[in-house]
């Protein structure tokens, strides 16, 4: 997140830095395969440009044509990628085969690797999260950049949990515990939440995340809807009834709006009722992407006019 150079960035401020991995998702599904830009902090970027937050984007590409394609789709919706960011021989990619319910499973061809770098400005929202924080060698630049802004911003983690791609159980539970006292919001799939702590159920693990030093835990749970936690409130937020064309995406939409959400709170923090909007809105987008196939989050139009007709309802 080296910004000092103002003549290779378009921006003189981003709302948002996000840090992680940006590689092509090969979808293999009845119908045929495809290649689309993906990887979970790509994503999220992606969907955060498309609500109208500006956006930065820290990663490592190759300076090839699938690392073209991904640089093209980020700037397609405004999103800035941060100098440094074309660092590998070739760009990583991950092979999502679709099941017939939509769901998918992923196989990997990962390198993660970050210049050492350090901040010249301090975004209001520094998010990572995936394989960029558990892989090494990137993953240690990662963990300086979060101590650096530490107490500076607010961080947001999505460990999107990849155990092809982990070390050991205790390990990778290692790691994730390591950065959780270096965030503010943390936000896990139900998926990941077993994985990482198979022996709780998920308020037992959503009581853990703060004892560990979120201010704010969420597990979300598909067609269950979504747990949000903080120390002083704990809400269930339904999810939006869709008919699912794939999941590829989802929870990265629901990250960005989450993101937006926390960019445009007012004073009161927090509060139950913040909570409760922030869930509600992540829901909503989370809900418009899986109705389309890919990874295909909404727009600012789209997401506020869903939100209004449901308040109509």
């Amino acid at each position: 997140m080296n910004c000092s150079d103002r003549a290779s960035r378009p921006r003189d401020f981003l709302d948002v830095v996000v840090i992680g991995e940006a590689l092509i998702d090969v979808v293999a599904s009845p119908e045929g395969t495809s290649e689309h830009p993906g990887g979970s902090p790509a994503n999220v970027a992606y969907g955060l440009g498309l609500l109208g937050v500006t956006t930065g984007l820290l990663t490592a590409l190759g300076d090839d044509g699938r690392g073209a394609a991904i640089e093209a789709h980020l700037n397609s919706v405004g999103v800035t990628l941060l100098p440094g960011s074309h660092s590998l021989d070739r760009t990583s990619s991950a092979t999502a085969t679709l099941a017939p319910d939509g769901s998918a499973s992923y196989d990997f061809d990962v390198v993660w690797d970050l210049e050492p770098v350090a901040p010249a400005y301090i975004p209001k929202v520094l998010h990572t999260g995936s394989i960029a924080t558990f892989l090494a060698p990137g993953a240690g630049a990662v963990k300086t950049l979060l101590q650096h802004c530490r107490h500076e911003c607010t961080i947001t983690y999505d460990p999107n949990i990849r155990p092809a791609l982990l070390g050991s159980h205790a390990e990778a539970q290692s790691t994730f515990q390591d950065l959780i006292d270096l965030t503010d919001v943390v936000k896990l799939s139900d998926e990941d939440a077993k994985w990482l702590y198979p022996r709780k159920d998920l308020d037992e693990i959503a009581t853990h995340l703060l004892g560990l030093g979120a201010g704010l835990a969420v597990i979300t749970q598909g067609s269950q809807g979504s747990l949000l936690a903080t120390p002083a409130a704990r809400l269930h937020i339904p999810a939006v009834e869709s008919t699912v064309a794939d999941t590829i995406g989802a929870g990265d939409s629901y990250m960005a709006a989450l993101i937006m959400g926390l960019l445009t709170r007012a004073a009161d923090g927090l509060a139950p009722a913040v909570v409760e909007q922030l869930g509600r809105t992540a829901s909503m987008a989370a809900a418009i992407t899986v109705r389309r196939p890919g990874a295909n989050p909404p727009t600012t139009e789209e997401l506020r006019a869903h939100l209004e007709q449901r308040a109509g309802v």
